[in-house]
């Protein structure tokens, strides 16, 4: 037991050393510069993934789901407006959808909290990280709620010969 309590001790220290390093304040150029490769890497991209729904686990495999992302910009310190295409039920439209992004570290992360979305109603709830060309979180829409992950993939542009 005395080794336990060491231990977890140890583990204090060490996790108490390293969000030291976190806490460091970035420099108004070095924000400039993290932002614009975010609102890079997230420009005419595509999220292209799963979906779990808790208490549906048995039910199988989680569920495709795919996120149409035109732009996204920095409407204010940690506001971001992401410019989708929303394919939800049967809505099927482009929205403007303002999101807080958090920063762990260099890890940008949607935090949001019982929101409402135009067009898809209330009581959104969402933690959502986004790394190198993956993303990850938790969902949340009233009652109902559950995990999802996949990749970020470049949009690519249909060249095809439209109808007219």
């Amino acid at each position: 037991m005395k080794k336990f309590a060491m231990f977890c001790a140890a583990l204090l220290i060490a996790s108490a050393g390293a969000s030291a390093g976190l806490e460091e304040e970035l420099s108004e150029a070095e924000i400039t510069a993290r932002d614009e490769a975010f609102s890079i890497s997230m420009t005419k991209c595509v999220l292209v993934g799963s979906f779990t729904v808790d208490g549906k686990e048995s039910e199988g495999a989680p569920k495709a789901e795919r996120y149409e992302i035109e732009s996204v910009t920095k409407a204010s310190e940690n506001l971001w407006i992401f410019m989708t295409r929303v394919k939800y039920g049967k809505l099927d439209t482009k929205l403007p959808i303002t999101v807080p992004i958090e920063w762990a570290g260099d890890t940008p992360l949607v935090s949001l909290t019982n929101a409402n979305l135009p067009g898809l109603g209330d009581g959104f709830s969402a933690r959502v990280l986004f790394h190198e060309n993956r993303y990850a979180g938790t969902w949340q829409h009233g009652a109902i709620g559950g995990h999802m992950f996949g990749r970020i993939e470049r949009a690519t542009v249909d060249k095809s010969p439209k109808a007219k």
